[in-house]
């Protein structure tokens, strides 16, 4: 389904070029759980937001159903992220003036989804928070918080599922919390591909594949 080629990626820092992606390839099944490993620098959350689209290449190509993302217009982009992604960040990205509610209705909102209200109240209850459906990102622990934005990708039904250190912000056991319900949701047919970024081996061998990034490679 996914098909990551050769792709190259670097910045300008001042006047100095500074490559993060050199020539990673790799391709993804319908269905998998891939984590993408390594240390903090290596390039993991680069790639991510360039199969995203929020990121562009200096070479090389990202395929979805052999489709170049690099021929996606504006408006193909802006769908691609609102109809096939559900993204998760590390740090929530909640609007602070909503309801866990309305957060994970905006997605949908977006869409000009019709009835989407029970599906999110659905969501909600699958990601066990339903007792805080009318509470602000503030008054809500970092887990609860993580399970929102949880609920909140998962509103449009995505076939993709791009999750940046989604446990990086959380204790251990507010962590194990959040990936049982990712295998959980996973096993339930609520989650298809997931692509989740990590630096920690633990959590990476919950997935079905790993891809270890090396200074901007792929070393295993």
């Amino acid at each position: 389904m996914i098909k990551v080629e050769n792709i190259h990626k670097k910045y300008l820092l001042g006047k100095v070029e500074v490559p993060v992606l050199k020539g990673v390839s790799f391709s993804i099944q319908d269905g998998e759980w891939i984590a993408l490993l390594g240390s903090s620098g290596c390039g993991k959350t680069t790639l991510l937001n360039i199969i995203g689209t929020l990121e562009s290449t200096d070479n090389g190509d990202v395929f979805i159903r052999d489709k170049a993302i690099s021929s996606f217009k504006r408006k193909e982009k802006e769908l691609f992220r609102n109809q096939k992604v559900g993204f998760i960040f590390q740090t929530y990205h909640l609007l602070p003036e909503l309801t866990v509610l309305e957060n994970v209705l905006l997605p949908a909102t977006f869409a000009n989804a019709k009835n989407a209200k029970p599906k999110a109240k659905e969501l909600i209850e699958q990601v066990g928070l339903s007792h805080r459906i009318k509470h602000k990102p503030m008054e809500l622990s970092g887990g609860e918080r993580q399970r929102a934005a949880i609920a909140r990708a998962l509103i449009n039904n995505p076939e993709i599922i791009l999750a940046d250190e989604p446990t990086g912000n959380l204790d251990s056991k507010t962590g194990q919390e959040i990936l049982n319900i990712f295998q959980k949701l996973k096993n339930d047919g609520f989650v298809k591909t997931i692509i989740m970024v990590t630096h920690d081996e633990k959590i990476a061998k919950l997935a079905d594949k790993i891809i270890k990034l090396k200074d901007g490679v792929i070393y295993e």
